[in-house]
């Protein structure tokens, strides 16, 4: 856990079911707890309900019951575009930039709500996401897809939020690209943000995570600390086996 991390609740996710469809739910009595500063892990099988929780928290899917709280306020369904301006950030798996605009174009989208403080803020970008500082100009269409979940990534934190939902940060790069972006959720989350990531390498996963929730059938089926997830025969046997390695 960083140094920052205490036991203030950022998002509380209480009991909730919620679903695409009306009257089917794919979750169903989830709960979440992120703390200041924690990285949080989300595993589980394909359909669990993994992808949907985050976008569940982001308002982008409808809640039937239960309750989503940032700092103590319910948010449950507000749109997303108010969940951006009270701090929370959204990385989805696919089509995350915008290729015909250049990464400084893209950069600036992500600040749309308070462009006076680019300049300070791609300071900060960039100290984490070094390599982007010099090709500012250059079109996003052209990046390959690690790269591109690093400009995703850096226009989620221009507007310096409290909170950062990523969905499969590492899925569809190869594996030296799959590490780096783990590397990097982890710089991000050193850096005083606190995060909630969905990932299918659980292995990787685990590995980082202060702490992880495995996910089944829409409810939170395991929880525990990375390290204590990552050693359980349970987790082990039903979960790790064909999640990740």
């Amino acid at each position: 856990m960083s140094a920052t991390a205490t036991e203030t609740p950022v998002v509380l996710v209480t009991d909730v079911h919620a679903g695409y469809l009306p009257g089917v739910n794919i979750l169903n009595g989830c709960n979440l707890v992120a703390n200041q500063g924690e990285l949080i892990g989300i595993i589980g099988p394909n359909g669990a309900g993994k992808s949907t929780l985050l976008k569940a928290i982001f308002g982008q899917v409808n809640i039937r019951s239960g309750t989503v709280q940032l700092e103590g306020d319910d948010i449950t369904g507000l749109r997303a575009n108010k969940l951006v301006s009270r701090g929370v950030g959204f990385i989805p798996q696919t089509n995350n930039v915008f290729p015909s605009l250049t990464i400084e174009e893209n950069l600036q989208m992500g600040l749309y709500q308070n462009p006076s403080v680019y300049a300070e803020r791609l300071e900060f970008v960039t100290g984490i996401f070094a390599e982007l500082g010099g090709r500012l100009k250059q079109r996003a269409g052209s990046l390959s897809g690690g790269e591109r979940q690093m400009v995703a990534m850096s226009r989620a934190l221009m507007m310096d939020p409290k909170v950062l939902l990523l969905d499969e940060p590492s899925a569809g790069l190869s594996p030296v690209r799959q590490d780096e972006a783990f590397i990097r959720v982890s710089e991000i989350n050193k850096a005083g943000v606190t995060c909630i990531m969905v990932e299918q390498n659980a292995r990787r996963c685990l590995q980082i995570c202060d702490r992880g929730y495995v996910l089944d059938q829409g409810r939170d089926a395991y929880t525990g600390t990375g390290r204590d997830l990552l050693h359980d025969p349970k987790v082990t046997e039903l979960y790790l086996g064909t999640l990740g390695t």
